[in-house]
């Protein structure tokens, strides 16, 4: 099967979302510096925009409430007053410049920008396992970047549901690449994300320019549920941390009665889960506050149909059975 989708025209990268994962930050004050304009994506608009200025000027992941939960629908459509944290206003500012969300004058892709504490790779994060152009620069990334794990995390929620910045276009994503310390650029860190970020332009020219993308399978994680920290049933504070065993181990299959937690005083608490799944974003510095010590996730393989820009007096979202060669 052939699939044929509009050219992306307008395309704009974020960073500083939250304002200490400084590989975004940087990388986009370069695009800011340098203008990459029209040229960066071929025939595509490119728009840096640093997300949440006030939290990156202080180095802090955000002010009053995290920018990255603010943009379901009922966030960016509800009342709001003058005592609104400074996050929902910039939401509503974002929306303005990149969205509407869900309309047809938002911008036809959004790459966010993020860094994570824990051993992630490179991660394409997207609330579709059916966006093709989502999944086909997954696929392209892949190839082009073999010497670093990159995989693609499905968050299964609706559009009224989405709550992230990227979920403003028409396709978005956050590209997510670990281990780096908040508060902290690491060269190679910061160069995986300015490879994995050209590489998405690179996509989004060739696409633009007629180039026919082959169809065939991507294995996908779709998010399946969070694990806490065991807590203190009075004073909430956590009594165990990741076990040595399970640490920086993201993506590695969890089975049953294994290692989970080890207790402050040193007994081994095992994951009592009912199937085997896989963990990510394990032990992440930002979701402490969130009660979150990891997620879960089941694997499962996606066949991407291929893909071109469709061509003058086709309808958009034109699907035919590929000719044969």
């Amino acid at each position: 099967m052939e699939v044929r989708l509009p050219r992306l025209s307008r395309v704009a990268v974020c960073g500083g979302t939250h304002g200490n994962e400084l590989s975004g930050v940087y990388l986009v004050r370069e695009l800011l510096r340098t203008a990459p304009g029209a040229e960066a994506g071929g025939d595509a608009s490119v728009q840096a925009v640093l997300s949440n200025p006030r939290a990156t000027q202080l180095c802090r992941r955000y002010l009053d409430t995290d920018l990255n939960r603010c943009f379901t629908r009922a966030a960016l459509n509800g009342p709001v007053s003058d005592a609104a944290p400074y996050e929902m206003t910039r939401a509503r500012e974002l929306d303005a410049q990149l969205g509407p969300k869900g309309s047809e004058r938002a911008v036809d892709l959004v790459c966010d920008l993020h860094n994570s504490t824990s051993n992630m790779g490179l991660c394409v994060i997207a609330y579709s396992d059916c966006d093709w152009i989502c999944l086909h620069i997954f696929r392209y990334l892949q190839r082009q970047m073999p010497n670093i794990p990159v995989r693609y995390i499905h968050f299964d929620l609706s559009d009224e549901e989405s709550f992230s910045l990227d979920s403003v276009g028409k396709h978005g994503f956050a590209l997510e690449i670990g281990p780096q310390p908040h508060g902290v650029v690491r060269s190679n860190i910061y160069t995986a994300m300015k490879e994995g970020l050209q590489h998405t332009l690179d996509w989004v020219r060739l696409f633009n320019s007629g180039t026919v993308f082959d169809g065939g399978p991507a294995d996908v994680f779709t998010m399946a549920g969070h694990v806490d920290y065991p807590r203190d049933g009075d004073t909430r504070n956590i009594t165990a941390a990741i076990h040595p065993h399970l640490q920086d181990r993201d993506f590695c299959l969890l089975l049953p009665e294994d290692p989970v937690f080890q207790t402050l005083s040193g007994q081994t608490l095992r994951y009592k889960g009912g199937e085997p799944l896989y963990p990510f974003f394990i032990n992440e510095c930002a979701y402490y506050e969130k009660g979150v010590a990891l997620y879960l996730a089941r694997k499962r393989s996606v066949t991407l149909p291929t893909l071109r820009v469709h061509k003058e007096g086709l309808p958009a979202n034109f699907v035919s059975e590929k000719e044969e060669e």
